[in-house]
Parts: structure tokens; C-alpha cells; sequence
């Protein structure tokens, strides 16, 4: 207790008075929003104070947000470099989250990457929880920090304190975190993330409005209706549009995504889409998660969506 109170406090000086996070969180989400566009230089949406800005116009630490082609651009969540996703949602998520909702956040950050424009890239192993118990750069760190369990049957979180290098000034926040054995994933997590992530694949795939290809198509297609400064903190909805120009999807018309990674169930209100006939995108209907499968749509327009959960609509 000794080691963990110090660490909690000053965390939470760290992020801030809640207006300040809720202005950060509101940021980041104008940044992913570029980035699920392709990172576009000049595509345009209301951003959250609501003006009509360009993905230019999004401050990205002192630099545009948007400033390419989506094909020049590749979209990721973790690489080689750094901490896996794993574990910076080991440090980032509160300390009682429990682990099915640990695994749950795991497949919203990777389907801002899989869902979006453009060529899009997992770290090996990110799909099953890969960790590298918070090393921060393993390239010199050997076989053991970053050796992946391909069987799902053990996890690599907490294979001890990372080298010292560019580690130790964080050993103090990674002790307590490692030695915590309800912060491990057992076999049934691993292979439930694995599940929910092949799910986002199989979406990406069975539509062309995911990977739309240009950018004029991209400006035409894609729309994120819910911005502005009463936007919900932790929800982006993206609409793929395909009702008007030329058909690219055979099979459906529209196409809705809602990506919610509040701890709350949330009701996104889309007005324009009222009176439409959405259902559950079929992978998720009969796929590897039976919380997405209670998500809803109803005549009004509005999306009804668990925590921490991506949700697919589509429309014929």
C-alpha cells in the first residue's frame, strides 16, 4: 500500500481537473476521426467545439492531424516501438477494471486501426494481448520480453521488470502493476481477443467501404454526424454512405459504425438516418462477442450500444 498510494495520487494530478481530461478526450477524438478518414489534409467535419474544420486544421502535438492521401498513410494503434496496446492499457485503464473489460477496450483500439481508411497494421500478437510486461523499447531486451504464446496459453504480461534503459524511470509505477495477478489474462482472455479481433477482419473486408481507396471518395463517403461540443466523451459514429453516386456495395446502402469506449452503454442519435432499416452487421450477429449482439437500432435514428464496444449497422 505503501508503493501504490504515492502512485495512484499523483496520477491523478498528472491528467488534470475533469475539464481539463474531458478537453483532451474530446481532442483525441477529433484525431481519430482524421485518422479513420485516412488522415486527409483537406477532409472537412465539425469538430468538437462545432466549426467545420480540415483534417489540417486538428492540432496533432504542434503538428496537422491530416496530411496525406489514405494511401499514404498507414493506420496502427501500437508497433514495434514502445508499449504494446496491451499494456498501455495496463497503465491507462483504472486500476479495478476488470479483465473482460480490459479485453473489450483492447478490440475498440484495434478497430479504430482495422475500420479505417487506408492500409491498416497490427503488431504481431497485439490481436491475443501481446505484452512485453510495459517495456517501452524491447529491441535490445531479448527473447523473453518479447517472445508471443501462439497456443494462447500463457500470457507474456509480468515476465518481470523491464531493463533499465528507457524503463527505469517508470519502475516505480510498473512494480505494483506486474505484480498484480488480476492484471494477468488467463487462456480464455487470450483467445477471446483473438476471436473479437478476427470479427473486425472479416468486417473490413466484407464491404468496399472500408478501404474506399481516394480521397475524393473518402469526402464523399464518409461522415461522422455526431460532433460538436455535446458530442459524448468516449463515442465516435462513422457513417459510410453508399446511397448516392455510383454503387460500390452490392449489398448494402449504409453502413454504421459506433465505436464506444466509455464504461457506460450509450444512445447515439443520428436524425438523418431516421426511418431506415439497420440491423447488426451479420459477423457480429452470429460472431465471437454476445455483448455487440445486444446493440440496437431503433426507428428514430438512434444506436443503442454497450460499453466498451464497436458496433457495425448496416442498411440494404
Amino acid at each position: 500500500m505503501r508503493t501504490t498510494r504515492p502512485v495512484a495520487r499523483e496520477a491523478r494530478e498528472v491528467n488534470g481537473t475533469p475539464e481539463r481530461q474531458r478537453a483532451r478526450l474530446l481532442l483525441h477524438q477529433d484525431q481519430i476521426k482524421v485518422g479513420l478518414a485516412g488522415n486527409l489534409r483537406d477532409y472537412r467535419f465539425v469538430d468538437r467545439e462545432g466549426e467545420l474544420v480540415t483534417g489540417a486544421q486538428v492540432d496533432y502535438n504542434g503538428q496537422p492531424a491530416g496530411y496525406a492521401d489514405p494511401a499514404e498513410t498507414i493506420t496502427h494503434v501500437d508497433a514495434h516501438d514502445n508499449e504494446t496496446l496491451f499494456d498501455v492499457l495496463q497503465y491507462k485503464l483504472p486500476r479495478g477494471t476488470g479483465m473482460s473489460d480490459r479485453v473489450r477496450a483492447n478490440t475498440v483500439a484495434l478497430a479504430t486501426a482495422a475500420l479505417a481508411q487506408g492500409p491498416a497494421f497490427w503488431h504481431a500478437g497485439t490481436d491475443l494481448l501481446r505484452s512485453k510486461s510495459l517495456d517501452r523499447n524491447s529491441f535490445n531486451s531479448g527473447d523473453w520480453f518479447n517472445r508471443i504464446d501462439w497456443t494462447y496459453r500463457e500470457s507474456t504480461w509480468g515476465s518481470g521488470l523491464p531493463p533499465r534503459g528507457e524503463n527505469a524511470a517508470k519502475w516505480a509505477y510498473m512494480r505494483p502493476l506486474l505484480a498484480d495477478p488480476a492484471l494477468e489474462p488467463g487462456e480464455r482472455e487470450l483467445r477471446t481477443a483473438h476471436r473479437q479481433a478476427v470479427d473486425l477482419l472479416r468486417i473490413r473486408f466484407s464491404s468496399p467501404l472500408f478501404r474506399l481507396g481516394s480521397a475524393e471518395l473518402v469526402r464523399r463517403r464518409v461522415g461522422f454526424p455526431t460532433g460538436g461540443p455535446d458530442q459524448t466523451p468516449g463515442v465516435i459514429v462513422m457513417h459510410l454512405d453508399d446511397r448516392t453516386g455510383p454503387d460500390l456495395d452490392p449489398r448494402w446502402e449504409s453502413v454504421v459504425v459506433v465505436l464506444n469506449a466509455s464504461g457506460r452503454a450509450t444512445t447515439q442519435a443520428v436524425p438523418a438516418l431516421a426511418g431506415a432499416r439497420y440491423r447488426l452487421h451479420p459477423v457480429q450477429a452470429g460472431g465471437a462477442d454476445p455483448v455487440v449482439r445486444t446493440s440496437e437500432y431503433r426507428a428514430d435514428g438512434s444506436f443503442a450500444v454497450p460499453a466498451r464496444t464497436v458496433a457495425v449497422f448496416v442498411s440494404r
